[in-house]
């Protein structure tokens, strides 16, 4: 499913049933008092997050969601029935906006965040409630109230522990792959991914677990709408750790990871003050050793670089093609960062890793 991130919805609650003008009759009571009953409350319309839900593609179909209308009041005081409520099922960390406005509306970042975003029309009244000592027999009844209609824009932004950072083709969806149950495309060129990634990593001894994201590639000016600029930006927003991810084979690694950076902090001052991690990717393209793993490291624990983050971060060198010692290091390294509950295991608690078949068996055409 093509992912999709943003999208506009027009949503209708329910009218509420008409009121009923009836009266009783009764075999020694041909001209009895008024009894029509009142109508039934019309249909709310609800949007809640579902956490097997990674985009907003499967909204595209239908643009119009609406819930049911009440029925109508009956004789001997009978209420309408309810209308029947409706609800949107959207990805944990969906914001939802009033589209004309832009008023936030709510922003469903947990496994039970549900929020109703338009409310059914009242039931009229029956005639019951018209009499009076002047008019004993009315013949009038409330029609029902019509329910809330909007549009509204709702805004996907991921939920992650953690985001790979970097420019394209450092490396990141193989690095994804090699650490979760994800197998994002990859290839050997720019901006093979197109689109953010998720993937559940699993501690060394499978007792944790956590969401890694891979936000598509940055490059200079992603803040103004750049490349692929802002769309993607917005999904590292969320994250907790935030993971720079740097080709070992760069001249000028430094700079990489200032250009990285300074597209956050454009973007988001806020960014620049999580906590960090750096990953060194490729370095089986290289003649690695501790001399060389000192020369890439020390210029990028420089403490003005990290001034705004909590510590200067720590890093770590691996090849992601290879997977080996490197690969577990990182891994056993996200998890230090998270000593409680990560969102893997609050929005995920039923998850189940899929079996080796599983993860070769060929995809659908």
């Amino acid at each position: 499913m093509k992912f999709i991130d943003e999208i506009e919805i027009k949503v209708r609650a329910g009218h509420g049933g008409a009121g009923c003008v009836s009266f009783l009759r009764e075999k020694f009571r041909a001209f009895g008092g008024p009894d029509g009953g009142d109508g039934g409350r019309g249909g709310n319309l609800y949007i809640s997050a579902h956490p097997s839900l990674q985009t907003l593609g499967h909204l595209l179909k239908a643009r119009v969601y609406r819930a049911g209308n009440g029925e109508p009041g009956r004789g001997r005081k009978q209420t309408g029935a309810n209308g029947e409520d409706a609800e949107v099922h959207v990805p944990i960390g969906t914001e939802v906006l009033d589209a004309h406005s832009g008023l936030l509306i709510a922003d469903l970042n947990r496994p039970d965040a549900r929020e109703c975003v338009a409310e059914g029309g009242k039931g009229g009244q029956g005639n019951t409630h018209f009499a009076s000592a002047v008019n004993q027999s009315p013949e009038y009844a409330q029609p029902g109230m019509p329910g809330e209609e909007r549009i509204l824009l709702l805004r996907l932004k991921l939920l992650a522990d953690a985001g790979l950072v970097g420019l394209p083709n450092a490396g990141k969806s193989t690095l994804l792959s090699a650490v979760s149950h994800n197998h994002p495309r990859i290839a050997d060129y720019a901006f093979t991914t197109l689109s953010p990634n998720i993937g559940v990593v699993e501690s060394g001894d499978q007792m944790r677990r956590l969401l890694l994201a891979d936000i598509p590639g940055i490059i200079e000016g992603a803040h103004q709408g750049h490349g692929l600029g802002l769309s993607f930006l917005r999904h590292i927003e969320r994250v907790g750790l935030i993971v720079y991810v740097l080709d070992a084979a760069s001249l000028n690694s430094r700079a990489e990871l200032e250009l990285l950076k300074d597209e956050l902090g454009s973007y988001s001052p806020e960014l620049l003050k999580r906590p960090a991690l750096i990953v060194f990717n490729k370095i089986d393209l290289m003649g690695f050793d501790e001399s060389f793993a000192r020369e890439l490291a020390e210029p990028l624990r420089d403490p003005q670089l990290w001034s705004d983050a909590p510590a200067v971060p720590d890093i770590i060198f691996l090849s992601a093609r290879d997977g080996g010692e490197g690969i577990r290091d990182f891994i056993a390294k996200l998890f230090d960062y998270f000593p409680a509950a990560t969102l893997a295991e609050v929005s995920l608690p039923g998850y189940i890793p899929p079996t080796q078949e599983e993860e070769h068996a060929p995809e659908n055409p």
